[in-house]
């Protein structure tokens, strides 16, 4: 086995190829996050490991329209493994194919189960919770989501709530697996 074929399959980290947002190769840790063996996933779309096609369809454009820029993207969301159940997940992509940066791919999966345990969310609240943890404000997650700022503030009560936080950094400490 070459260095590289052995630095692919054995990363502590799963990695998986990605051509138009289909699995063409994954690595062993990808296989056990996500629930069986590398064989299992070439050609096996990416929507299946989100909660919803809604979620899917949203970090797709958000993703690509960044890597349009960069060439990269990184975010942390939950995704679903192959028996249903759902987990945070740090996600990093690397286009090869800058131009067109779905047609082919190397991105990263970091299990973070152990550090974020699942709160369950909805599909909304995900999407505050993450803007939260980049830092914006209750009105700049407005204007990012089409909402009203005081709509957003009420999101936002109903994390505090949900984490048992007392105040908006204690929220984002619980979200983003820090120690308290």
């Amino acid at each position: 086995m070459e260095i590289k074929e052995l630095a692919f399959d054995h990363a502590p980290v799963g990695l998986a190829v990605l051509e138009h947002r289909i699995i063409r190769q994954c690595n062993q840790q990808f296989a056990a996050i996500f629930g069986d063996t590398p064989a299992a996933y070439p050609g096996v779309p990416l929507a299946r490991f989100y909660p919803s096609i809604e979620d899917y369809r949203r970090i797709g454009e958000r993703s690509l329209a960044i890597m349009r820029k960069t060439g990269r993207y990184a975010d942390e969301r939950v995704m679903k493994r192959a028996d249903g159940t759902l987990f945070w997940c740090r996600v990093r992509g690397q286009s090869v194919t800058p131009d067109t940066p779905f047609q082919r791919g190397i991105w990263s999966f970091s299990d973070l189960s152990e550090e974020r345990p699942l709160v369950p969310l909805t599909q909304r609240e995900r999407e505050v919770a993450i803007l939260t943890c980049r830092g914006l404000t209750s009105k700049e997650i407005g204007l990012e989501l089409g909402l009203s700022y005081r709509t957003i503030e009420i999101y936002r009560a109903r994390l505090l709530e949900k984490f048992q936080a007392r105040k908006l950094a204690e929220l984002v400490a619980k979200l983003s697996g820090m120690p308290l």
